[in-house]
């Protein structure tokens, strides 16, 4: 099965009309945790944002990783109540919070808005299924690939894009496999000319990403 390596397509929200809330978080803030009550939802303007959720025995799963252009917190516009995933900022973040009344009034005047916003959610549905096809079919090393190419974001692909914020560690949950398992693969992608550090090699230093380079590798 075909692997798709892309980023989501860019969508441009115009939230001019929209009553939002400006909130900033610093690296490890805690925006809202697995078990709040729903009751916003988030537009990210800048920053990115880890979202995770915890098992009854405390082992943390990292569901996903979001950047600028992309909300969390959507599930409050259905029947979801209460908060089923913990998010956290992995760099100087900031928000445009939006209650959620707010939001589905917006939705209903704004038509263009509203195509917008289902364009950007099936776009990310899709991304959910890739993810789960890489989980059960594909190797720890492509699925590494993958998760580096979709943090660099799809931009231009003749360029390398850098990212910091994110260790080892959090890439090895990602995408199921162990820290020694990414440092061995990663220092392979260093060898072969496909990534670089820019300081200290965990969350503190940058990564930075010849895109075209590994989204050519991994290609089927």
């Amino acid at each position: 099965m075909r692997s798709n390596i892309e980023a989501l397509p860019k969508i441009s929200f115009d939230l001019g009309g929209v009553v939002s809330l400006n909130q900033s978080f610093a690296p490890a803030g805690t925006i809202f945790s697995q078990g709040d009550t729903a009751e916003t939802l988030m537009y990210i303007q800048k920053g990115r944002v880890k979202l995770s959720a915890a098992s009854e025995t405390h082992k943390e799963a990292i569901v996903a990783i979001l950047g600028p252009g992309e909300f969390l917190g959507e599930a409050c516009l259905g029947n979801q109540n209460i908060r089923v995933r913990t998010a956290t900022a992995i760099a100087p973040t900031t928000l445009l919070v939006i209650e959620r009344n707010e939001m589905i009034r917006a939705l209903h005047a704004d038509h263009a808005l509203s195509y917008c916003f289902l364009s950007y959610l099936l776009s990310r549905n899709s991304r959910l299924e890739e993810d789960l096809i890489d989980q059960v079919s594909h190797s720890g090393e492509r699925r590494l690939a993958r998760a580096l190419l979709l943090l660099a974001g799809k931009g231009n692909r003749s360029k390398f894009h850098r990212f910091a914020g994110i260790s080892q560690e959090t890439l090895a949950t990602m995408i199921g496999t162990t820290r020694p398992r990414v440092n061995f693969f990663m220092n392979k992608f260093r060898k072969l000319g496909f990534i670089k550090y820019h300081g200290r090699h965990d969350q503190n230093g940058e990564i930075h990403i010849y895109t075209s380079l590994l989204a050519k590798a991994f290609r089927e």
